[in-house]
C-alpha cells in the first residue's frame, strides 16, 4: 500500500479534506492528537476498524477508544448518559480524558473489544477535531504504533511504523501531552480509574467524589481477566531491549545496577543526574516534573532501540499525580521487572 503523507502546516483544510475522504472510503488514517498519534477509522464500520487491528498487529480483544467532537457523541454511542459523565465532559473536554459507558448496538463488537461498553473521548488537537467533523463519523483510534512498541508522539515515528500499512498519515507536529488519555469507567459504581493520564486521580475525585484506582494500573492484569480499557491486558509501550525499573534514589540505583551492568547496557536517569557508570544515558526529564517526563517517555524508549542497547535500567519516577501515568507506562514497558 502507498501511504499518502500530508502536512497540516502546509494546507490545513486540503490535508483534512483528503484524509476525510480516506475515512469515508473505509480506510485508516494516521491522526495527530494532543496525547499521542492515533490510527483513525470509522468507529461504526466493522470492516474499517478491522483494518486498524491489521495495521497494528493488535489483539482483537483489546478495546478501542472512539473519538468525537463534543458531548453529543456520548448520546450517539452510549445507552444512557449519567450526570457524572456530563460533568466530566464539561470539566475536561476537549482534552485527554476517556469515559467508558454501556454502549449502544450501533457500536460494533470489534470496536469495543467484545465488551458491552464503549470508551469515548473528545480530543483537543485541532487536526483531530477537524478530521472527525469532516469525516462525519466518530473515529476509533488507538495509538499509531505497531502493537507492543512505544506509542508515537512525533510524525516521523508514525511514518517509521505505519508507512505502507495505512492509506494516509497527517503531520500535526509533536504531541503536547506525550502519554495516552486518562480512562475512567462509569459503567460500574463507584467510578474506577483504569488508565492514568494527564487528568489525574485527584482531579477526577474533585468531580466524581470517590474514584477507585484499578489494581491493574500498577500491576499486571490478573490472568483470565478481561481488559476493560486499552493498555491493560498486554505488555505495552516496550522497546526491543530488556527494560528494568530500579526504585530508590541515585545511590541505591548505583548499588543495585553495579553487579549486573554489562556491555551494551544503558540507563535512564533524571535531568542533571551524573551517571554512576560509563555507559549510554538517556534523560527522562526533571525528577520533580512528571508532565515533562510524560512528554519525553515514549521518545526516550524508542531512542533505546535507536542506540541498539540490549538492556536499560531506569530510575523509577514518583507515582503521585501525573507521575502515576508515567509509572503505568514505564512499568508495562518493562513487563513489571523491578530491582
Amino acid at each position: 500500500m502507498d501511504t499518502l503523507l500530508l502536512s497540516l502546516k502546509d494546507d490545513f483544510d486540503a490535508a483534512v479534506d483528503k484524509a476525510a475522504r480516506f475515512i469515508r472510503a473505509g480506510e485508516v488514517v494516521g491522526m495527530p492528537t494532543e496525547t499521542v498519534y492515533g490510527l483513525a477509522a470509522n468507529a461504526l464500520d466493522p470492516d474499517a476498524v478491522k483494518k486498524i487491528f491489521e495495521a497494528k498487529g493488535r489483539p482483537s480483544d483489546n478495546p478501542l477508544i472512539v473519538h468525537v467532537t463534543d458531548e453529543s457523541g456520548l448520546f450517539e454511542l452510549c445507552r444512557s448518559v449519567p450526570t457524572a459523565a456530563l460533568k466530566l465532559a464539561e470539566r475536561f473536554w476537549p482534552g485527554p480524558l476517556t469515559i467508558i459507558l454501556k454502549k449502544k448496538d450501533a457500536v460494533p463488537s470489534v470496536t469495543s473489544g467484545g465488551l458491552d461498553t464503549v470508551a469515548v473521548r473528545c480530543p483537543s488537537h485541532p487536526g483531530a477535531r477537524a478530521l472527525i467533523k469532516k469525516s462525519g463519523v466518530p473515529l476509533a483510534a488507538p495509538s499509531a504504533n505497531l502493537s507492543g512498541k512505544p506509542s508515537p508522539t512525533t510524525f516521523s515515528r508514525v511514518v517509521e511504523d505505519m508507512d505502507g500499512r495505512v492509506a494516509c498519515i497527517l503531520d500535526g507536529g509533536d504531541c503536547d501531552v506525550g502519554v495516552e488519555s486518562t480512562v475512567v469507567t462509569l459503567a460500574s459504581f463507584p467510578p474506577r480509574l483504569l488508565r492514568p493520564g494527564a487528568v489525574t486521580l485527584s482531579e477526577l475525585s474533585d468531580v466524581l467524589g470517590e474514584v477507585v484506582l484499578d489494581r491493574a494500573v500498577l500491576n499486571p492484569l490478573e490472568e483470565g481477566a478481561a481488559a476493560a480499557s486499552p493498555g491493560m491486558k498486554y505488555r505495552h509501550y516496550s522497546p526491543a531491549c530488556r527494560l528494568t525499573v530500579v526504585r530508590g534514589d541515585l545511590g541505591r540505583f548505583a548499588q543495585t545496577v553495579a553487579p549486573v551492568l554489562a556491555e551494551g547496557d544503558g540507563m535512564m536517569l533524571f535531568d542533571g543526574e551524573d551517571p554512576p557508570f560509563p555507559c549510554p544515558v538517556f534523560y527522562l526529564g526533571p525528577e520533580n516534573d512528571p508532565a515533562e517526563q510524560g512528554k519525553r517517555l515514549f521518545s526516550v524508549l524508542r531512542e533505546l532501540d535507536d542506540a541498539g542497547l540490549s538492556r536499560a535500567f531506569c530510575r523509577a519516577p514518583s507515582e503521585q499525580g501525573f507521575g502515576l501515568a508515567v509509572c503505568n507506562r514505564l512499568y508495562r514497558a518493562a513487563g513489571f521487572e523491578f530491582m
